[in-house]
């Protein structure tokens, strides 16, 4: 099967955020099942600056763009299996970030415009193409509304995935023609129209022949109106055509086994012993004291999404009572100064690093004993599924992905449970929460019982990719055995 991936970032090229990983780590899989899989991408500066992979010119063609043309040259490069197509124009991609800018929404139409010629450039029909996010929302559209690319690709299926729905590629009528080449009846028509604005993420989820998200439990949100961003008002509409796929992590870059960047790599043998040893270089070299009580930690991005307005009160009770906390993560300044608060009045026991740094993080995780994500909304979430794999118990806010993939214990489910959670988004329910795991981890019993449970957990690739080739061969009506 020919699998075309089609996203604004994706490792090992390119990445800001969770997507990148999200692109990799399926399509790696993808192949090593056996399909053939391509993934696009902008040809950003950074990749051209920092890639160190070797890449070969392609093609070049003209994307016409209403009143203006502009240029497409595309390269290729090859990595895990899979085959990267760059597309490239200094004018919307020659820059030091990839999002941010005025013309953000001009800068992927010309994206989506040039992916869809590029196929016919190489010769290439897919099977699937698979779309993420609102940045190439419209390529369904472009290709169902075009009566030539309907008969050149009509065994060609589109699914399209929402890995962030509160950004919905909001544009103004006018840039249907102005960028797209289509008409305003696709406006008036409402097949586009969302909030009196036309949406790239709107177009993606009528024109797709299946829509995914990153969760069961999220896709339940989306089609609520409490959790729905809005999209309640559109999901509803393809309810039997929306599945709800829960990610999974890289277990080849999440391995104790063979992590290089900790110190004393374990496995389910020697698990207890070597966190504890992780733990006391991890403590010498940030410099706090151990009181013999567990570690909690947190790597996050500092936003009002990440549950950071109800933080500080667990930490300080937690601190209070002996325990040691490390906190690393950059974001909003109010968020980052709190942090630095909290450090400053107890710097015994709580390290905080502000920024980033995957080292740092991957001991972080090899040596906590729990691990906080008390996020407000988190539609799958990656760090919960990373502490389990490195014997870290997750304590959560039960939301999204995060209720799908952390068992909470209730004191009656030692055989099941993997972590711990709550659902009121409060301080108090936060701070009650990470004391019960307080009092749960003098039982040793029971702690290592919970501890092997997530250490045991699947949360691989294999499991997710399996549920997305299924998605794939039943639109397709291929079969491989």
């Amino acid at each position: 099967m020919k699998i075309v991936m089609v996203a604004s970032e994706a490792r090992p090229l390119c990445k800001t955020g969770g997507l990148a990983d999200v692109i990799y780590s399926l399509s790696k899989e993808l192949a090593v099942m056996g399909e053939e899989v391509f993934i696009i991408l902008p040809y950003y500066r950074f990749i051209k600056h920092n890639s160190k992979h070797s890449v070969k010119k392609v093609c070049s063609f003209v994307v016409p763009m209403s009143w203006r043309s502009e240029r497409a040259d595309v390269y290729s490069t090859y990595d895990s299996g899979i085959t990267y197509y760059l597309i490239d124009n200094t004018r919307y991609f020659d820059r030091d970030h990839f999002y941010g800018d005025w013309d953000d929404n001009e800068r992927f139409a010309f994206f989506a415009l040039a992916s869809k010629e590029l196929l016919y450039h190489i010769s290439l029909t897919p099977d699937i193409i698979h779309c993420h996010d609102w940045h190439t929302g419209m390529i369904p559209c472009l290709f169902k509304e075009d009566e030539y690319a309907c008969e050149h690709f009509k065994k060609t299926k589109f699914v399209f995935s929402i890995h962030n729905p509160a950004f919905q590629g909001m544009m103004p009528e006018s840039v249907l023609g102005d960028y797209f080449n289509l008409s305003e009846t696709l406006y008036e028509n409402g097949n586009l129209r969302f909030k009196d604005q036309v949406s790239s993420l709107k177009a993606g989820i009528v024109y797709a022949d299946k829509i995914t998200t990153v969760s069961p439990n999220h896709r339940q949100e989306l089609l609520s109106r409490e959790g729905g961003m809005g999209l309640d008002s559109i999901l509803p509409l393809r309810e039997y055509d929306f599945i709800g796929v829960l990610n999974g992590i890289d277990y080849q870059e999440f391995n104790p086994v063979n992590d290089e960047m900790l110190i004393y790599p374990y496995n389910g043998v020697n698990i207890f012993r070597e966190k504890l040893n992780n733990k006391k270089a991890l403590f010498e070299q940030l410099h706090i004291v151990d009181y013999g009580q567990p570690l909690f930690a947190l790597v996050s991005r500092l936003t009002w999404q990440k549950g950071m307005d109800i933080l500080y009160l667990a930490v300080e009770t937690l601190a209070q009572k002996g325990a040691n906390i490390v906190l690393l993560g950059s974001g909003e300044y109010q968020y980052e100064q709190m942090l630095e608060t909290l450090r400053s009045n107890f710097p015994q026991n709580i390290a905080v690093y502000i920024g980033f740094n995957d080292k740092l993080a991957h001991q972080i995780y090899a040596s906590s004993d729990f691990f906080l994500m008390p996020s407000l909304f988190e539609p799958c979430g990656l760090g919960q599924m990373i502490a389990q794999r490195y014997g870290s118990l997750p304590i959560v806010r039960r939301t999204g992905g995060l209720k799908d993939s952390v068992i909470g214990y209730d004191g009656t489910n030692e055989k099941d449970a993997n972590g711990f959670g709550f659902d009121d988004f409060t301080a108090e329910a936060l701070k009650n929460t990470c004391l019960y795991a307080l009092d749960i981890w003098k039982n040793t019993s029971l702690k290592k019982m919970l501890v092997r449970n997530a250490f045991k957990t699947d949360n691989s690739w294999s499991k997710s990719a399996k549920e997305y080739l299924s998605i794939y061969r039943n639109l397709t009506r291929t079969f491989k055995e």
